[in-house]
């Protein structure tokens, strides 16, 4: 059965969301719904042709005593799942706050793409995990995807938006991915209620890539030994949307965490 097709609605595409199961978040701890998140990224990043040493976790707890026990480290890079209330009070302060962004070209600290397709945040978050996470090294040389980030990094904010909502590629791949990720497949005019986001360690620092802010923000700074899943990289990352689950009382929020060759690496020893 070929994948659903995309939507314009009010003129803009907008694609069907992946599936937006969550973990509940109670306290310090994050307990999982019926689907998985990270089986819908797996989905994605095959359809796009990313390398296999990709791996994404479940975090089902933020206790530091979870977290210094985790086999999946270092972690440089997580992808997060926020209801609209938790983002909304996480972030409604900090956007006014963000410079719109107007860079381009190899010389950019992260590579940040604005989203102009409707409910392609999913995506959005995982293209700034892989273009970005060591040098891009998981995009693999001579498919469409090496080349679509090629000619990103050359362009400015707005040629780059539009040669991510222009690119058949992506949006195959994004619609066979959220069409085989849930049981319930929604429409592309569905309320999509949740907003994925990425964070990035890259170069000791650590990233917030957001296609629906104005330009990326940059958190903090992260010691040689340190990762994202260490104290001072959660309080970089997602603090302020835990914070944002207690104070709203909402509990619709997941964490998942990206990882690479070294730490699948350190799985096999």
């Amino acid at each position: 059965m070929p994948a659903p097709r995309p939507e314009i609605i009010d003129g803009v595409k907008t694609f069907i969301p992946l599936g937006t199961s969550y973990i509940l978040y109670v306290k310090s701890t994050l307990t999982n719904t019926s689907e998985n998140n990270p089986d819908v990224l797996e989905i994605l990043c095959e359809n796009l042709q990313l390398s296999w040493d990709l791996a994404f976790h479940d975090i089902i707890s933020t206790s530091p005593e979870f977290l210094q026990e985790c086999y999946f480290r270092p972690c440089h890079a997580l992808i997060v799942l926020a209801d609209r209330p938790i983002y909304r009070a996480a972030r409604s302060a900090v956007e006014p706050t963000i410079s719109e962004y107007k860079g381009s070209g190899p010389g950019e600290p992260v590579i940040w793409m604005k989203q102009t397709i409707g409910h392609a945040c999913g995506l959005m978050a995982l293209l700034h995990v892989v273009f970005n996470l060591e040098g891009g090294r998981y995009v693999q040389p001579d498919t469409a995807m090496d080349a679509l980030r090629q000619q990103a990094i050359l362009l400015g904010p707005a040629e780059r938006a539009q040669l991510l909502y222009d690119s058949n590629f992506l949006e195959e791949a994004h619609m066979d991915a959220a069409s085989r990720g849930s049981s319930n497949v929604p429409s592309p005019r569905d309320d999509n209620r949740h907003h994925f986001l990425a964070f990035v360690h890259k170069d000791g620092k650590v990233w917030e890539l957001n296609g629906g802010m104005k330009g990326p923000l940059l958190r903090g700074d992260l010691g040689e030994k340190e990762d994202l899943l260490s104290e001072r990289g959660m309080e970089l990352t997602v603090r302020d949307f835990l914070k944002a689950a207690e104070q709203t009382g909402c509990d619709e929020m997941s964490i998942v965490a990206v990882t690479g060759a070294d730490a699948v690496a350190q799985q096999t020893e």
